[in-house]
């Protein structure tokens, strides 16, 4: 069968959910990290360039589309890109709250064939989650030219999940995806992930707690083993949002916290505490992710990273870091403010000119004052000065900024301001 599609821009709210199944038959959630090409894909599956709401309240924008396969209405939600889904920004919480109460019928994990171990933090994370994933190894065209391969069937054994790799512009390397999407919906496959196993003493608290989960608020196993990692790690907002999207106490049930207190003591023993415990899961995850790309991934130049590495080394040292920082942002600022002067005095002088001309046709054609002062002097007046004011300014900043984007180095920026950020509390 083939694939249509059409798509509208919306305004997306969880409790939606049953309206939005009630007007399609599958509910298609699509996560990944920034620039991995997810909303090309997402563009590409729903015919569309994207249209973006608001999610309600938030200024984080989403978008959702539609797309006919084989009979069946498929609805994607391109949920806010996130390198994690452990509630340390907006868009974090976002597409966590989306993938766990959401409940799609099916998360789309897109990664980035050329840094697969770092992306695979997000699938491991998501895991957690939800058992109905499909994973989508995007930029393969990328990875080939840095001689970069991946053995997608062998990467699929070892997450197991569904593996489709896909180039985002080609839309006919992405027949096979929507087609994996189309057999996990309808159970022809059914994803068994492999999870992440933590550290004994973790996952003996884990165990102790996902049991009292399972009796006092009858929740499925994948779902009470996330909630026992949540109460665990005591990170208020995702707690209270569990609590809220389920409908479930947590924090006075005197059974649960009598568990609570258990593996405290245990954790003790083992020195685990608030502090050090989410960073042993993360550790974990990418001892894992680490261990299988070390088994699907080939470099034809292991070396192939050699220069990255020693541009890492220059922008994001803490003795040149900064100052190379300013001046790039300085140059951006300078060329911006200076070099729209120029554009903008020739525009002023062209729409002057041809404001003078339209008087004259205006005389010409005997158009009374009160009109020709009202749209000219007022509506094509003030528009031309925005124009001239606004316009210069912007077409220099939006291409530097995209430069420097596509250069990598916006990601080298919030590196080095990260440590700022959190002294001044602007992070969690």
């Amino acid at each position: 069968m083939g694939l249509t599609n059409s798509s509208t821009g919306s305004r997306l709210l969880i409790d939606d959910l049953t309206f939005l199944k009630d007007n399609c038959d599958y509910v298609i959630a699509l996560a990944g990290n920034p620039n991995v090409g997810k909303s090309t894909i997402f563009n590409s599956l729903t015919g569309m360039h994207q249209h973006t709401g608001n999610w309600p309240g938030k200024t984080v924008s989403n978008a959702t589309g539609n797309c006919i396969y084989q009979d069946a209405d498929f609805l994607f939600v391109d949920i806010p890109g996130t390198y994690s889904i452990m509630s340390n920004s907006e868009e974090e919480e976002i597409a966590r709250d989306y993938i766990c109460f959401g409940n799609p019928d099916c998360t789309v994990i897109v990664v980035d064939a050329t840094c697969l171990e770092r992306n695979l933090n997000l699938v491991f994370q998501t895991m957690e989650i939800t058992n109905n994933i499909v994973v989508c190894v995007n930029l393969l065209d990328e990875a080939k030219k840095k001689k970069i391969s991946i053995d997608l069937e062998k990467l699929s054994d070892e997450l197991g999940v569904p593996v489709v790799g896909t180039t985002a512009r080609k839309k006919k390397t992405l027949n096979t995806l929507i087609d994996t999407i189309h057999q996990v919906v309808t159970s022809k496959i059914k994803p068994s992930p492999k999870k992440v196993v933590y550290d004994k003493a973790i996952e003996d608290g884990i165990n102790k707690l996902q049991n009292i989960l399972k009796v006092e608020f009858s929740l499925s196993s994948d779902l009470s083993r996330w909630i026992a990692l949540k109460i665990i790690d005591g990170e208020e907002k995702i707690l209270q949002s569990i609590e809220k999207n389920l409908a479930i106490d947590l924090l006075n049930n005197e059974a649960l916290q009598n568990i609570k207190d258990v593996v405290r003591n245990d954790f003790s023993k083992n020195n685990i505490n608030e502090n050090n415990f989410r960073d042993l899961i993360v550790s974990n995850i990418m001892h894992k992710s680490e261990t299988i790309c070390g088994k699907v991934c080939h470099f034809e130049d292991e070396n192939y990273s050699k220069r990255d590495r020693k541009i890492d080394k220059i922008l994001t040292s803490k003795t040149l870091g900064i100052p190379i920082m300013i001046l790039f942002l300085g140059i951006i600022f300078w060329l911006t403010i200076v070099g729209a002067n120029y554009p903008s005095e020739a525009l002023f002088s062209l729409f002057s000119w041809l404001q003078e001309k339209l008087f004259l046709l205006a005389d010409f054609l005997h158009c009374p004052g009160w009109l020709s002062s009202m749209l000219i002097s007022g509506v094509y007046q003030t528009l031309t000065w925005i124009i001239s004011v606004m316009l210069p300014p912007m077409a220099i900043f939006f291409p530097l900024f995209t430069i420097l984007e596509d250069l990598g180095y916006l990601p080298r920026i919030a590196f080095n301001l990260d440590g700022f950020f959190k002294k001044c509390c602007c992070t969690r």
